[in-house]
């Protein structure tokens, strides 16, 4: 369910802009406004869906009008045409007072400089939002001790601004955001300014609190890797245009254009592929068949490993042709030879993460769900294909016999 719509979106900056937006229509592009006009083509008819609880990343480079557009969403930049909803109400209508009430209650924002008041504490810098608000003293301090708990400063509550590094001055900044408990997060280029390490910190950090706010942020960055690494959806703009909506996975594996293309080739595949995407139609026994029918299955198959699984398709474990062999020799049973100790991933998991695991199995690594029912599994060649390219359909896999690992 989409939180904020976005109906033909567009910012003009410039002389008589409202009387030229009948140009965008004509296809005028920003070069030649610019230099026939005069104007500025900041956000050219964008029209997207945001859902509830969804980290949406609207990135591009500089110039593209990612900014612009994420600050039209609360209304700090007016729109020259378009219509944006937040839970239905055209907030492109809204009066001063109502605009107020959105950006105090509904939509929170963090910006790349933390703008923290080096005169007052961390626990009055978070509290200062809702001092303005005229909340009263002890509920605006119990509400800032609980944004401090969730950005993990509570200890830090007494310090001034200049005691803390730049990501804890940040989470400070996000803190003062979510004391006034919004339900839409605004991050324009929030970790920007922060070196590489504590920025990728930040971002985890917002992972984790993602998961128990279950806010719905939109995230402003430049940078593809942070935008890969945090997206739930990604929205990438150019000239003040969206080019390509979709998952990470969609932008990497199908670019909607030449642009996308050029622009996604020099990401890492390994931190956006899951085993998932390369992950094969097992094959499987169940525990009642013996060593001398599963060791049949091999042959006939061409392949040296076995999953057991019980009826529900529950992972038991693994068998390999040399155990089952050995069995039928010494006259044991399945049970007798079965390998419960599997090397095992969720279908999310990134390919970054399945090197050493691979690189160490003896068998194929199976892939389970969540209720621990085998669903693929990936062998060590499937990786490396992915990371040079070669990524199977789903069609194609479910017909893939398994080899050896």
């Amino acid at each position: 369910m989409a939180i904020i719509e976005l109906k033909q979106v567009s910012k003009l900056f410039g002389p008589h802009s409202q009387q030229s937006l009948g140009l965008l229509e004509e296809g005028w592009t920003k070069e030649k406004l610019a230099k026939e006009k005069q104007l500025v083509l900041a956000v050219n008819r964008v029209s997207l869906d945001i859902g509830e609880g969804e980290i949406f990343v609207i990135m591009g480079l500089s110039g593209s009008g990612k900014s612009t557009l994420v600050r039209m969403l609360n209304r700090l930049i007016e729109p020259s045409a378009g219509e944006i909803f937040v839970r239905g109400q055209n907030i492109t209508k809204l009066n001063p007072g109502e605009l107020r009430e959105l950006r105090r209650k509904t939509i929170g924002m963090v910006f790349q400089k933390f703008a923290l008041l080096p005169h007052r504490n961390v626990l009055s810098n978070v509290e200062f939002g809702l001092e303005i608000q005229g909340v009263p003293k002890k509920e605006r301090r119990e509400k800032a001790l609980k944004a401090l708990e969730l950005v993990g400063l509570s200890a830090w509550a007494d310090k001034m601004p200049d005691e803390l590094s730049g990501g804890m001055q940040q989470r400070v900044g996000l803190a003062r955001a979510l004391a006034n408990e919004p339900e839409v997060l605004l991050m324009d280029e929030a970790f920007s300014a922060l070196d590489p390490l504590i920025r990728r910190s930040m971002q985890d950090e917002l992972l984790e609190l993602q998961l128990k706010m279950k806010k719905t942020i939109v995230f402003i960055t430049h940078d593809l890797d942070e935008a890969l690494r945090i997206g739930d959806k990604i929205a990438l703009m150019r000239d003040g245009a969206v080019v390509q909506v979709g998952t990470p996975e969609q932008i990497m594996i199908h670019p909607a254009n030449e642009y996308v293309e050029r622009f996604v080739e020099d990401a890492d595949l390994s931190k956006v592929l899951t085993a998932e995407h390369v992950m094969r139609r097992p094959e499987t026994i169940g525990p009642d068949r013996g060593p001398r029918v599963a060791l049949q299955f091999m042959r006939e198959r061409g392949i040296s490993n076995l999953f057991v699984v019980d009826r529900s398709q529950t992972l038991l474990g693994v068998i390999s042709a040399d155990d089952a062999a050995e069995a039928v020799r010494s006259n044991k049973t399945l049970d007798d030879i079965v390998n419960r100790d599997v090397p095992t991933v969720s279908p999310q998991t990134v390919l970054n993460d399945l090197f050493e695991v691979c690189g160490t199995s003896k068998v194929p690594v199976a892939v389970v769900n969540e209720a621990g029912r085998l669903v693929g599994v990936i062998v060590r060649g499937a990786v490396l294909g992915a990371l040079a390219g070669q990524i199977p359909g789903k069609e194609a896999n479910a017909h893939v016999p398994e080899t050896t690992a």
